[in-house]
């Protein structure tokens, strides 16, 4: 069977939420996703207004059972899970036969909104956006090939402004742009999780590109068909892949936007002209609220266990790291093992250092839960002193949708040591491992589970 979303979204079981009851893409799907996040369930919408015969899903990463399920392991081993799977790499494959996401196919589309349903997400975005869609480019002097997630504002008609501002996509556009030539380009919507999760992954000039990524990651290589309208090879088991050209030198006014900091953000964006639109004939329009657990998760699994992956390849004594849900990305905890004062410190400069979204980092020992809040809490409360152990960083860069941040001053950073002292004298209170075993026990037996 094919490791695609339909396949994913078969073995949710009980995590999967039918609403049958017709919605409206505009503000009513995404208000809904937004009230089932804390749920974990994934949400499929079965009846969209003005939509006939289309679904549209959300919160599929919304918590971490469903991402370890994803990549065919345990919440224990996701993240050693994630950082052997990218290392064993999975060059794609091309499609035999026609590939689902032909089964459909417009060319030179005259109006985008009439065919996808876009969603509107909070009360003052300017229009309709896509906020999952993968982007699929190649570098116009090497060729070598890219993905990355890119919100999109519909403009109306058949185009689109695309925000750009992360590389490598920014870097290909600026050399298409500097031979006046558009750049090509494949937006991708509905692809599994693990090749969603592969998008976001950073990557470097050399080595194995994210596609290559997403087969390890998956497990089984990357199925990939010719694009009808570019010349880019698109994913064949996608539910939806939108082909297109960034135009040269053009850029619209884009926004106002609620981005995944839970602010507006607005500003100037190239302009993407649709050539075509593929899909499956009863598509499933994937949807990535801005703002929820569900962004939280995606930055979690693929940025944070990035930079654990980093922290441990420069230093030793880190066993786990943590983007603190709701802090968009800026707030990290992580968990050391018999580490000295100094060494939490330089583990707090180099955190700081690598990942330039980071504002807070805060260091417990390994046995504090880094998931649980309460527990991370208690570690300050009893292990920190603010005169000795706070590190604070002037002069920083900011991230792009931090609206604190201050390009002209710089921005300021802050560590946290939260770790023991003396933990001879101090040890932390707990229980009998046999109990511990058999409590779980009984209360999977209680829940039958």
């Amino acid at each position: 069977m094919q490791n695609d979303l339909r396949n994913f979204l078969n073995n949710c079981d009980s995590d999967l939420l039918k609403v049958k009851q017709r919605v409206n893409p505009r503000f009513e799907i995404a208000a809904l996703l937004s009230e089932t996040q804390l749920s974990g369930e994934v949400v499929l919408f079965e009846n969209i207004e003005g939509y006939p015969g289309a679904r549209v899903v959300g919160n599929i990463l919304s918590c971490r059972k469903r991402m370890a399920r994803a990549l065919g392991t345990t919440e224990e081993n996701l993240a050693q899970t994630y950082l052997n799977a990218k290392e064993n790499a999975v060059e794609p494959i091309m499609c035999e036969g026609k590939a689902p996401v032909k089964e459909v196919v417009h060319k030179a589309p005259q109006d985008i909104l009439s065919i996808l349903p876009i969603l509107t997400h909070y009360e003052n975005d300017a229009a309709p956006y896509i906020t999952s869609g993968v982007v699929f480019a190649k570098d116009p002097k090497t060729e070598r090939r890219a993905m990355g997630i890119h919100r999109m504002m519909f403009h109306g008609g058949n185009q689109l402004g695309i925000f750009l501002a992360n590389p490598p996509l920014s870097l290909y556009l600026a050399e298409a742009e500097a031979s006046g030539e558009p750049l090509e380009v494949a937006i991708a919507l509905g692809v599994d999780p693990a090749t969603l999760l592969a998008s976001v992954v950073k990557v470097g000039p050399v080595g194995p590109d994210k596609v290559e990524i997403a087969g390890g990651l998956r497990g089984a290589p990357v199925q990939l068909t010719p694009g009808e309208t570019i010349n880019l090879e698109i994913p064949a088991y996608a539910e939806v892949v939108i082909e297109g050209k960034v135009l040269p030198n053009v850029r619209k006014e884009e926004g106002p936007f609620g981005e995944n900091t839970g602010y507006y953000f607005s500003g100037n964006s190239p302009v993407l002209e649709v050539t075509a639109i593929c899909h499956r004939k009863d598509f499933i329009y994937s949807s990535l609220c801005p703002w929820t657990t569900d962004v939280d998760n995606l930055l979690s699994l693929a940025a944070g266990t990035e930079l654990l992956g980093q922290l441990q390849t420069q230093t030793h004594g880190v066993c786990d790291l943590e983007l603190v849900t709701g802090t968009c990305g800026f707030t990290a905890n992580i968990s050391v093992k018999d580490l000295t004062a100094p060494d939490v410190r330089r583990i707090i400069l180099l955190a700081l250092g690598i990942d330039r979204r980071l504002k807070s980092v805060t260091v417990v020992d390994d046995d504090v839960d880094i998931r649980n809040a309460r527990e991370v809490a208690w570690a300050m409360a009893t292990r920190y002193q603010p005169e000795r152990d706070t590190v604070i960083l002037k002069g920083m860069e900011g991230y792009v949708i931090d609206p604190s941040a201050d390009p002209k001053k710089g921005n300021s950073n802050i560590g946290f040591d939260a770790t023991l002292r003396d933990k001879t004298t101090n040890p932390k209170v707990t229980f009998p491992k046999e109990a511990v075993v058999k409590a779980k026990e009984i209360l999977k037996g209680a829940r039958g589970t």
